[in-house]
């Protein structure tokens, strides 16, 4: 199994596109986020010589522009694609799947996608005093699990102890993607390192919406060996 990043705020090379917001690829076929604009994802999809008609699922963790921008790059002119989201998710996003021709699969609970993969289903959060849904993706490999987040409105936490809750006897591997600690105070940020290691996660990427701060902090603990930039156009290989 691998993990390949298409999109972020950072790249291992000039001639790929970077921004605000989030993507990657799980396999050959499994698209997480889809980052800001669809000529971005696109762009970088053809650069890293990404097979389209290879893509079957993209998962979407929640309904921001930062993470759906891209949808039009995959979904446009392919049909039968899956694309699974949250039963909250806005009437505009389900109907946009579906005019392009996808199936948008809602899910309440953890749902199965392929071997080894997961959507948790939708997770309650809020953001700027409104309600979010989100959902995060959760992968099942031989050194635990890997679960990947878009923005973690629900909190951080929140979502890797429910995933916890639901696989009782696998280990957190690595948590990935956006944790949304841009304005949390320092102490608040040392108190959630602080959980994910008693929680016995192994390896971050903390990224995106995580913040300088927060994503300097989990560095400083897990140093170079157990933590990764989540840089566009790296992949990351799970035997």
């Amino acid at each position: 199994m691998y993990i390949k990043i298409l999109f972020n705020s950072d790249a291992v090379s000039k001639d790929l596109s970077v921004g605000w917001g989030f993507s990657c690829l799980v396999n050959d076929n499994i698209l997480f986020d889809t980052g800001e604009k669809a000529e971005m994802l696109a762009h970088n999809l053809d650069a890293l010589k990404i097979d389209f008609s290879r893509i079957s699922d993209v998962v979407i963790s929640h309904d921001h522009w930062d993470h759906t921008g891209g949808l039009e790059a995959v979904l446009k002119g392919k049909a039968k694609l899956n694309v699974y989201g949250c039963p909250g998710f806005s009437s505009g996003l389900k109907d946009k799947v579906r005019s392009l021709g996808a199936r948008f699969i809602e899910n309440s609970d953890i749902q199965k996608i392929a071997n080894g993969v997961f959507v948790t289903g939708e997770i309650m959060g809020a953001y700027k005093g409104q309600p979010m849904a989100e959902q995060a993706l959760v992968l099942d490999v031989p050194q635990g699990l890997i679960v990947i987040t878009g923005c973690a409105h629900p909190g951080i936490v929140e979502i890797i102890t429910r995933v916890g809750r639901k696989f009782q006897d696998k280990a957190l591997y690595a948590v990935l993607g956006g944790f949304h600690l841009m304005h949390m105070s320092q102490g608040g940020i040392d108190a959630i390192v602080q959980t994910f290691l008693a929680l016995g996660v192994q390896k971050v990427g903390p990224t995106h919406c995580t913040g300088t701060e927060a994503i300097n902090a989990f560095k400083k603990i897990y140093n170079n060996n157990n933590f990764y930039p989540l840089r566009v156009g790296e992949t990351w290989e799970v035997s």
